[in-house]
């Protein structure tokens, strides 16, 4: 057949409109995308023509690659994923996956009116912020609390609120740069606060603090490392010390911890991580951290402590800008709920990972390796997420003996399904430890269709 003859033999846009799959193809993603698809492999198969490739003019055949391209064209750039990394507190897979509570309450507040900023009682508009409060202080004993975004916002908002213009003492060891490039000082600065370092990288001591009181110092902050830990010829304030010479000389002492653990992390085999019980305790005024890191929740920015301060917090108008949605409340009472219940190891997905034994993992890992044809090998999950940085849990890896590693990184990232896993020892390796329960059949599925 000559070219010509092949250009003739091309269907039109409005024979291929009337293809058996064009009815479905256009109810899925609808026809003005499903025509623009239409042309666009009409277009390319020409070029193909001309350039003399040797394509198919099968109508089936240019449908299915019109399905395909409308396929790609619609799929989201947000995905669920297949963590089988073995970091629990993944930042860049989204972190904490909430509990299965926590799902039901976002979905029963996306769906159906609810009463966000209404008074049931008295019948007229109300605050959002009581959602969370009682909650907050009966799980940590703080006397109030706020929500916000995240954790970079509460400290903005604590020193935009109580410190503008006013001098706040930080320790030279605790001005670290989390996640994305953002650094302690320049979120200070962004406030208004005037920064005081004291002490060095190393060692800081509570006179560090107070030969650095004058009369425009407002607050002392501690900041925990969370993505960092120092070690050897290493000194600290106490906590409690911060707060007693805060309170000495009319200040207040803010301590932003960061991850956020409300269960004591020693238990599992890990290094203790400071708890915001244990803050509060210590007489911290304001306590931040996230919601979305060891506390298991939906992203959010927490603030518990004295109740004159919350209230002042409350009035700034930062407030409204960094406000939480029906969504994230939703999904932060019901994990909250979690531990006001003591069930959270059961129930929360992360604290279910810490708490699974070995034997457990190891037991589902040789099944596994059986139906995989692959070995089972030593190695070690992390907490992740700037939570205790360097420690590891010991775990049983699922490793897979392919021709190369790489190769079959991306090809596990291609899946329907992303799978995202890690090599060792020149191995893929899955640790089945972060891999949610209801995705291990999935998992299963597209390896063995892999291998």
């Amino acid at each position: 057949m000559s070219l010509n003859e092949r250009l003739r033999a091309l269907p039109s846009v409005d024979s291929l409109l009337q293809h058996d799959m064009a009815q479905s193809l256009a109810a899925d993603y609808g026809a003005i995308p499903l025509r623009d698809a239409i042309r666009m492999i009409l277009d390319q198969t020409r070029q193909n023509l001309l350039a003399d490739r040797d394509i198919s003019l099968d109508a089936d055949d240019l449908m299915q690659q019109v399905a395909e391209q409308l396929q790609q064209q619609f799929m989201p750039t947000l995905r669920v994923v297949i963590n089988a990394s073995g970091v629990i507190l993944h930042t860049n897979l989204g972190r904490a996956p909430l509990s299965q509570s926590a799902q039901d309450a976002m979905l029963a507040v996306a769906a159906q009116y609810n009463n966000l900023e209404y008074d049931l009682e008295q019948g007229k508009r109300g605050s959002r912020y009581l959602h969370a409060e009682e909650l907050l202080c009966d799980v940590t004993g703080a006397q109030a609390a706020l929500v916000v975004n995240n954790n970079a916002s509460a400290l903005v908002l604590i020193l935009s609120a109580l410190a503008k213009d006013a001098g706040v003492v930080i320790s030279r060891g605790q001005l670290v740069e989390i996640g994305g490039g953002f650094r302690i000082p320049d979120i200070m600065a962004q406030s208004g606060a005037r920064l005081i370092e004291v002490g060095t990288t190393n060692r800081t001591r509570i006179a560090d603090y107070t030969a650095a009181l004058d009369e425009e110092t407002a607050m002392l902050l501690r900041v925990h490392s969370s993505n960092f830990r120092l070690v050897g010829f290493v000194e600290s304030a106490e906590l409690s010390d911060m707060a007693s010479l805060a309170h000495d000389n009319d200040l207040i002492c803010v301590d932003d911890l960061g991850s956020g653990a409300l269960l004591d992390t020693a238990p599992y085999g890990l290094l203790h991580e400071p708890m915001v019980q244990e803050s509060l305790s210590a007489g911290a005024d304001l306590v931040c951290f996230s919601g979305d890191k060891l506390l298991g929740g939906p992203q959010a920015g927490i603030i518990v402590g004295r109740a004159d301060l919350i209230v002042r917090l409350k009035k700034h108008p930062l407030a409204r800008a960094l406000r939480v949605d029906k969504l994230t409340y939703g999904a932060l009472n019901a994990t909250l709920m979690h531990y006001q219940r003591q069930d959270a190891t059961e129930h929360i997905p992360i604290w279910r990972m810490i708490a699974r034994p070995l034997a457990d993992i190891d037991q589902q890992a040789q099944q596994w390796a059986s139906a995989l044809g692959a070995d089972v090998i030593d190695g070690e999950s992390m907490v992740g997420g700037g939570s205790l940085p360097g420690t590891t849990m010991p775990t049983r890896l699922v490793a897979l003996n392919v021709p190369s590693p790489d190769s079959f990184m991306v090809r596990l990232r291609q899946c329907d399904v992303p799978i995202i896993a890690r090599i060792v020892e020149n191995r893929v390796c899955l640790d089945l430890r972060t891999v949610l329960s209801q995705q291990e059949d999935l998992l299963l599925e597209q390896i063995q269709s892999l291998i």
